[in-house]
Formats: C-alpha cells, sequence, structure tokens
C-alpha cells in the first residue's frame, strides 16, 4: 500500500528560453503542471502568457475530419520535426478542407443509394399491380391509396363486404402485413379512409411512373447498380487521398497533439517582467534527469522540495502497488485517489476482494469459467475488470476444492478428499450443523476486517499528525478499545458462559471509551493544539451528540451484520444449485444434461455479477469509511502517448 514520493518543482527563468524549457518538461513525460498560485500568493505583478490554447482549433479540426474516415492515425515521435504554427495551421486546414469534401461527395452518393433501396423496397411490394402507378394516382373520380395492412386485419374486412367500395386489392404478403391498394370515389374518400384507419391501414407513398411497379423496380435496380459503382469510386477516391498523404498527415496530427498538451504547461505559466516562473510536481525517482537537462539551459533556475513538506498544496498521487495489487487500482480510483498522507488501500481491497469473492462464490468449475473469461476480457477488450475476475475465479476455485462444489455437484470430489485422509469433503454447506458455522464465521470475518479498518485509520491519522482523531475517533482507538470490547465480552457471555462483563469491565473498557468517542471533537482539538477547542455551548454540544452517538453505536451493528451477507451467498450458491438439479431430475433423459449446462450459466452470469457488487459494496461502504477519504488528485503529466 504506496504512494510514489513526489518532489514540487520551481522554474524560473528568462522568456526567451521558455519554448525550450516547455519542451523539455513535456518530453520528460514525468511533469504535472500546477497553478502558481498554489504556491506563491502575491502575484500582483505577474500576469498570464497565454490563456487560450492556439493549437485547439486545428487539432479539433483535423481530428474530427479523420475521425469519418474511420482510419487510425497512430501517435509517432516527432522530437525531430519543428514546423512553425503557420504552417501546421495551413495544413490542418487544407487536409480538413479536402477530406470533408471527399466525405461529402461519399455521402451524398451514400444518400442517392439509401433512398433508391428504400423505393425498390416499397415498389416491390406493388409488383402484382400490372398498371402503370402514374395511371391509378390519376383517375379523375377515385382515390387510388397504397400501403399495408396487418394480415390479422384482413378477415375484419369481411365485416364490410355489403360496401362494394370497401375492397383491398392485395398485391404481395410478408410475415405480417399485406401490401395492396384500394379505391375510394371522390365523394365517398374521406368516409371509407377512417374504415381503413381503423383497421391500422399504413399509407405509402410510390414514385410516380408511366411504368408498372414491377418495371419501375427494374429501373431502380439499375440505378442502385450505377450508385453503387459510385460510392465504391468515392469511397477509392478517398483511401488514395488518405494513403498519399498518411506520413504527412501522421506527423502533421502527432506534432499539434504534442504542442497541444505542451500549451498546457504555457497556459499555467506567468511572466514577471522579461522572467517567467512554471511549478509542478514531479516523481523523485526522475529529479536527477530532469535537473540535469533544465539546468543545461541558460538562465534557468531550478528549485525542488519534497512533496512531504508541501502537503498544503496538495500534492498529486501517483501509485504504486505490487503486480497483485495493480489490477485493484481500478476499484481504488473509481472510489477516490488517496491523499499524498493517506495510505493506499489497493493492496487491502486486493487481499479482502479477492478472499471474500472466493468465499461467496466457492465452486471449483464455475471458478475456473470465471477465471477463463477474465484473461478472455483482459486480453481481447482491455477491460480492467478483466484482471480481476482472473483473480478472484481461482480464489472461488480455491474454496470450491474446500467446499467440494464442481459446477454444483457436491461429491466429485470426495475421491480426492478420500486419497488425502478424509473421510468426506472438509466442509458440508448444506448441512443443517453448518449453518449457524457459516453465518458466525461471516460475522467473524466483518469483525476481524473492521478492527483491520480501523487500525489503518489509527496510522493514517498518526502519518497526517491528526492525533485527535487517533485516539478519540469513531475508528480510533477509543472505538477499538469500545468495539473489541463489546465483541468480546458478548462472545464470552453468550458462547462461552464466561462470565466477563463485570462492572469494572464495563466501566473500564465499554463506558470510558464511549464518553472518548462522545466528546471527540473538543478532546481532539485539544490534542492537536487548537485553541479555540472548547465548544461555544456544551449543553448544545451534549444534547447534538447524543443523537450522534446513538448512529454511532448503529454504524458499529450495521456495518458487523453487513457481512452477513457473506456467509448467506455461501449458502445461496448452494441454494440456488440445488433448484438446478432438481429442474434436471424432473425433465430427465438427455434434457437433464441441457437443464444443468444452462442452470450453471445463468448461476454463473447472476452469481457473479450479484457478487461482485455486493463485495464491493463491503470495500466502500463497511471498510473504506472507517479509514479512508480518497480526496487526493490524480498524477497526471503532460505525455504524448505514442503508440
Amino acid at each position: 500500500m504506496a504512494v510514489s514520493s513526489m518532489q514540487a518543482v520551481n522554474i524560473i527563468g528568462l522568456m526567451e528560453h521558455i519554448d525550450e524549457v516547455i519542451t523539455v518538461l513535456g518530453e520528460s513525460g514525468v511533469f504535472h503542471p500546477d497553478e502558481v498560485g498554489n504556491f506563491y500568493s502575491d502575484l500582483q505583478d505577474f500576469t498570464r502568457l497565454q490563456t487560450k490554447n492556439i493549437y485547439a482549433e486545428p487539432l479539433t479540426n483535423l481530428k474530427s475530419a479523420l475521425n469519418q474516415t474511420k482510419r487510425k492515425f497512430p501517435l509517432i515521435d516527432v522530437g525531430d520535426y519543428s514546423p512553425e504554427f503557420e504552417e501546421l495551421e495551413s495544413f490542418s486546414a487544407l487536409t480538413t478542407a479536402e477530406v470533408d469534401d471527399l466525405i461529402d461527395k461519399r455521402e451524398v452518393i451514400a444518400s442517392k443509394l439509401e433512398t433508391a433501396k428504400h423505393n425498390l423496397s416499397v415498389t416491390e411490394h406493388f409488383s402484382g399491380l400490372e398498371t402503370a402507378i402514374s395511371k391509378a394516382e390519376k383517375t379523375k373520380f377515385v382515390n387510388a391509396r397504397f400501403g399495408r395492412l396487418p394480415k390479422d386485419n384482413m378477415q375484419k374486412l369481411e365485416a364490410y363486404s355489403d360496401d362494394k367500395y370497401i375492397e383491398f386489392y392485395v398485391c404481395s404478403e410478408d410475415k405480417t402485413h399485406c401490401w395492396g391498394v384500394y379505391f375510394a370515389p371522390i365523394d365517398k374518400t374521406e368516409e371509407i379512409d377512417k374504415v381503413f384507419e381503423g383497421l391500422f391501414f399504413e399509407p405509402t407513398e410510390l414514385i410516380s411512373a408511366d411504368d408498372s411497379p414491377a418495371q419501375k423496380a427494374e429501373e431502380i435496380k439499375s440505378q442502385i447498380k450505377k450508385l453503387e459503382a459510385e460510392f465504391a469510386q468515392a469511397q477509392k477516391n478517398l483511401d488514395k487521398y488518405l494513403d498519399e498523404n498518411k506520413e504527412q498527415i501522421t506527423r502533421c496530427l502527432s506534432k499539434l497533439e504534442e504542442l497541444y498538451l505542451y500549451a498546457g504547461i504555457r497556459n499555467k505559466a506567468l511572466q514577471h517582467n522579461k522572467s517567467f516562473i512554471i511549478v509542478g510536481w514531479i516523481p523523485s525517482s526522475s529529479k536527477k534527469q530532469l535537473r540535469d537537462r533544465l539546468k543545461s539551459i541558460t538562465s534557468v533556475e531550478l528549485d525542488f522540495s519534497d512533496a512531504k513538506d508541501e502537503l498544503d498544496k496538495s500534492p498529486p498521487v501517483k501509485l504504486k502497488n505490487c503486480f497483485l495489487a495493480r489490477p485493484f487500482a481500478y476499484y481504488t480510483e473509481m472510489y477516490g485517489v488517496p491523499k499524498y498522507n493517506e495510505i493506499d488501500p489497493t493492496l487491502f481491497v486486493a487481499i479482502t476482494y479477492i478472499i471474500i469473492f472466493g468465499i461467496m462464490f466457492a465452486d471449483l468449475g464455475q471458478g475456473g469459467i470465471l477465471a477463463i473469461i477474465g484473461i478472455l476480457m483482459w486480453k481481447l477488450k482491455k477491460m480492467p475488470i478483466g484482471k480481476i475476475l482472473f483473480p478472484c475465479g481461482l480464489s472461488a476455485m480455491l474454496f470450491g476444492t474446500l467446499f467440494g462444489s464442481v459446477f454444483g455437484f457436491e461429491h466429485w470430489l470426495d475421491p480426492i478428499y478420500r486419497q488425502a485422509g478424509f473421510e468426506e469433503k472438509p466442509f458440508e454447506v448444506m448441512a443443517s450443523k453448518n449453518t449457524n458455522v457459516i453465518i458466525l464465521g461471516a460475522i467473524g470475518i466483518g469483525v476481524f476486517l473492521l478492527i483491520v479498518a480501523m487500525f489503518l485509520n489509527v496510522y493514517t491519522s498518526i502519518r497526517q499528525r491528526n492525533y485527535g482523531r487517533a485516539l478519540f475517533g469513531t475508528s480510533g482507538v477509543a472505538g477499538i478499545v469500545f468495539y473489541c470490547s463489546l465483541v468480546f465480552g458478548l462472545t464470552a457471555e453468550i458462547f462461552f458462559g464466561m462470565h466477563v462483563m463485570t462492572l469494572p469491565y464495563i466501566l473500564g473498557l465499554v463506558v470510558l471509551p464511549f464518553l472518548l468517542i462522545f466528546f471527540a471533537e473538543p478532546l481532539g482539538d485539544l490534542v492537536n493544539g487548537e485553541k479555540d477547542w472548547q465548544p461555544e455551548s456544551w449543553g448544545g454540544y451534549i444534547v447534538e451528540n447524543l443523537f450522534e452517538s446513538i448512529e454511532v453505536l448503529l454504524g458499529y451493528v450495521t456495518n458487523t451484520m453487513s457481512f452477513l451477507r457473506v456467509g448467506a451467498f455461501v449458502l445461496v450458491h448452494a441454494g440456488m444449485m440445488l433448484v438446478v438439479f432438481v429442474l434436471a431430475e424432473t425433465v430427465g433423459g438427455v434434457g437433464y444434461y441441457i437443464v444443468v449446462v444452462i442452470g450453471n450459466a445463468l448461476v454463473l452470469v447472476l452469481e457473479a455479477l450479484l457478487v461482485a457488487i455486493q463485495v464491493l459494496r463491503l470495500e466502500y461502504y463497511e471498510m473504506f469509511s472507517r479509514f479512508y477519504s480518497g480526496e487526493g488528485r490524480q498524477f497526471e503529466p503532460v505525455r504524448l502517448n505514442i503508440e
């Protein structure tokens, strides 16, 4: 559980060398720029060098045009390419215009092609009509209505068989509708239209033509063939342009991206007369290399200071974790990165998440499938959750072996247990005698982890020199003594018949710690050396804290009871698989195996999702709330991500 050591750096130099300094800082890939105002209070005579990033517009326009082509232009190293801004701006504008023009030509053809295909689809539905479309539409005393009727409503037309004007002529059919036309005399058109509206008739516009629909369809097909050839040529022209200019586009795009990032440093720099000042943060490991490069620039003066001496400036945080914990930084960052003087909980999350997940999802077969899915999610889709599911799947396999569950089969591993010297599997989940063991074991896990979280809070508070919270907080020393004393005393009384909760025990280990928690705020301020440590009104403070004390007590109880879900899911998994096998045996035959496979798949997906969420909830709400704030800021160095 570590945070990389950081250094604050102040850079002062002459304005004539600022571009050289910014280039060095950008190329280093380790410089996190900060506001000068965070380091200096008197900035009255300073002015900003630049408020607008001049590279934003040409870069945005070029990227927008290239994105429409669906072609990838990976960023490359352009350290040896130093064009003037006007050259980059001109190239971006010209390329954007050329690409947009080629895309517009292609899209115009694509729109015509889409319209033609739609017209063909509609026209083919009326291929059974031998009359020219224009003749049917231009009758003097009759209105023609082309469209479709739901097949279910065709029979309803029989109710109007006595009306000789209500007749629907079917030209073609599909799975759900009949396509055709009806004719209505001009003086009865409104009445007949209402009848067909009630039958959910959907009118369709046909392209007026002197040909029959079948002839018109052939004409449209010929048009589509021509448009497809034109579209292919337009795409070919676009591809040719991109291929011929690929190298220059890539260089220009990479340089604009680089300069856009570097301008972020310039935007934070301040000028005083002929000098500039830039401040920021770098990892301590990069100090020597960056110092040597900047010292080689004439007029530059540097000042480094350790981040632990600059805590009031909120140093950015770069997480540093081992291979096991690294994937779980994803969960830590979702909650919020730690402050610089706060412990990184990633390793704690990794260990507890993997173990609790394995207990709740315990199944050797399904755990193996989950591990494979995790690998595939990461390798194929680069999904961060994939690297988390892999160790969780392995943990589920381990506890599945302990519980003797393989795809829900509870006795497949019995021969292995016998060879190992066991008469039966180590733990039978579904045995009634073990239900209390599972429930109490889950609570025991919760008690242990909450105590660990409280000790982590004490450690963090001492690091932050908040001795009041370390001693008197609900998760401080007083909270640990109060919680442990209650848990130990009640456990000894209820389960072992030991009379521990004596008056001295209660007064010294329960009441006294609780009073310290009750008066934690003034006591903490007193210990931390605050002058105004006393509340404005002791009476108001006591009344207010009486209600807060109830919340504190409930917090201890609810945080502990939340871990019951660990035991509940152990039982739920076995119960769900029992239901699957009951259904499979009911079906019998080949259906037995089909039900078992489908049931396993459903349980795997449903339970993996639920367990992943529930364990994360335990991490965030029951444990993180005890010792972790997550109010730090991420270390985000200016860096061009070359592909």
